[in-house]
């Protein structure tokens, strides 16, 4: 048996009291003290919504970045790897998952594809949802990002939320933008949660209509201090994600900073921690403790309630991570590196040949042309009109930040598609991944076409990866899991994307997440102009558009 005196934070009475707790696999006496005493005891956090592939690490090398932070079950969706490997890479993350001592909660992929206008890596069919249910290897099913195909009912989609439905499995959602009727259609089919609210009145309209709001704060979305006095006006439908984490921002905090950041804004200490903790944890049923006596023994402990600093994390009675030292803090995990181990078989799949420029040149039709407007700490883009000269060929034009932007198919030969976007502020070279969401195909951005395909093909040799090219020389980082995950440790991933972003900024990028937002570019259910392998896409008509306006 062992003992931690500290004073409890009971996040479902409200109260904090000095007290003993008893405790090995489960918490089996908590006796309340008289005397004062330093740290807290919290139950432990929840990330109510990541795509733990966006880390660039695979489940249980996250699950070492995470616990550090506090951090001990993460509600996850398995749709980045699904639309690459489908079944294949969901049992992968699964089975890499329970390697570690930590708490997932997947879900099974509800849209892959995404949409039917971009060539697929793979398919999840409602059969193939139903077999992950029936094997009870996911909880939920994960967000359901064609809001146009329910709301028009359907088939294909209708039949995957009535496969939850059978099961009686919560459906989660995503629907940007989403207001009245439409809105309502979407709720009425079973959908129970949001994460892309970016304004208070879409929150509010949705919170109103029974849809609880997952406040996000990613490396690319950034809204929680749009939406954070959410918090305390509506503690029951409120919980905390990151949906999309880069690993350099893993390895400096997770949920813990969005606890710091509340109550420096304000908020109520007791609802700021349901919404990390008592809230998610009861939606979704997750098997992890909340402090309460018979509970798993899943808490942390922190000095202060201030800045949330972790000095312990617990997982069923086991210490996964001590900070050691005050003048310099050490943090190091009490269990070996042997338990975070994953096997050296690294599922991917990569198709693609290597092009030239001629592959990629784009020639007037008109003296008009469409350009996707990009933005820092957002998913969304605008679609703007610039001047081109009819007939001419049309290349990068630094002087007004318009670059080219090439999207290729990884799983098959095939011609790239070609667009362009501003908004990056590039001023040479080019950057590539195969991070791109949904279907993972090669996106490249650059500021000439000789930079672009060194890019393009050099990704191609190593099989996924993200790039930068400049001053000819290349740093990358390779993905050698699906392209979009790394086998490497979490610290030395997280320091080759911190050189990534900041060769990007020599290169003369003004965003603070360059190639998570370049992943972005190519998600078609996200509003406003997008660019698959096969071409432009106006989201907000559902439809292919032209790159030239006649």
């Amino acid at each position: 048996m062992q003992l931690i005196k500290a004073n409890i934070v009971d996040v479902i009475q409200k109260k904090i009291y000095p007290a003993c707790i008893f405790f090995d696999t489960h918490i089996r006496k908590i006796e309340p003290l008289s005397e004062v005493l330093d740290g807290y005891v919290l139950p432990g956090l929840v990330d109510a919504h990541v795509h733990i592939e966006s880390s660039m690490l695979p489940p249980s090398e996250f699950a070492r970045l995470a616990v550090p932070h506090g951090t001990l079950a993460v509600v996850s969706d398995p749709h980045e790897i699904a639309n690459v490997l489908g079944l294949d890479g969901i049992n992968f993350m699964i089975d890499n998952a329970m390697k570690v001592p930590f708490r997932f909660v997947f879900g099974a992929p509800s849209c892959v594809p995404a949409t039917p206008f971009e060539t697929a890596g793979a398919t999840i069919t409602a059969d193939d949802i139903d077999e992950l249910f029936r094997t009870g290897k996911v909880s939920y099913l994960s967000e359901m990002m064609n809001f146009p195909g329910v709301i028009h009912q359907d088939t294909d989609v209708l039949a995957k939320i009535m496969v939850a439905r059978q099961y009686g499995k919560l459906i989660d959602g995503h629907a940007p933008g989403l207001t009245g009727k439409a809105l309502k259609e979407y709720i009425q089919a079973g959908i129970t949660t949001d994460h892309e609210c970016s304004t208070l009145d879409e929150a509010k309209e949705k919170i109103a209509l029974g849809m609880k709001i997952l406040i996000r704060e990613g490396s690319a979305a950034k809204n929680f201090d749009a939406l954070f006095s959410l918090v305390d006006s509506y503690p029951d439908q409120v919980m905390l994600c990151t949906d999309d984490e880069h690993p350099d921002d893993l390895l400096r905090g997770h949920i813990n900073l969005l606890l710091a950041r509340g109550i420096a804004n304000g908020l109520d200490l007791f609802n700021l921690l349901r919404a990390a903790t008592l809230s998610p944890i009861r939606h979704y049923q997750i098997d992890l403790g909340l402090l309460q006596l018979g509970d798993p023994a899943d808490f942390i402990v922190v000095n202060n309630l201030k800045d949330f600093s972790i000095q312990q994390s617990f997982f069923r009675g086991n210490c996964l991570f001590k900070r050691l030292g005050e003048e310099k803090p050490v943090s190091v995990p009490v269990l070996s590196d042997n338990a975070y181990q994953i096997d050296p078989i690294y599922p991917n799949r990569f198709g693609a040949v290597k092009i030239t420029a001629t592959d990629i040149q784009v020639v007037a039709a008109s003296g008009k042309m469409k350009v996707m407007q990009a933005f820092d700490g957002d998913l969304y883009t605008r679609q703007v009109i610039c001047d081109v000269q009819k007939g001419s060929v049309v290349t990068s034009d630094l002087e007004t930040d318009i670059l080219k932007i090439v999207v290729m198919n990884r799983y098959h030969p095939a011609k790239p598609a070609v667009a362009f976007i501003r908004g990056f502020g590039l001023k040479q070279g080019a950057l590539v991944s195969t991070v791109a969401h949904d279907s993972h195909h090669i996106v490249a951005m650059g500021c000439d076409d000789y930079s672009i395909v060194v890019a393009i093909n050099h990704i191609i040799d190593i099989k996924g990866g993200l790039a930068a090219y400049y001053s000819k020389k290349l740093i990358d980082l390779k993905l050698d899991i699906a392209g979009l995950m790394s086998s490497d440790s979490g610290s030395e991933v997280a320091h080759e994307y911190e050189l990534l972003n900041s060769a990007a900024s020599v290169m003369g990028c003004t965003l603070a997440s360059p190639f998570m937002t370049l992943s972005f570019m190519t998600l078609l259910v996200i509003p406003e102009l997008k660019l698959s392998d096969k071409g432009l896409f106006d989201v907000n008509r559902f439809e292919w558009t032209d790159l030239f306006v006649e």
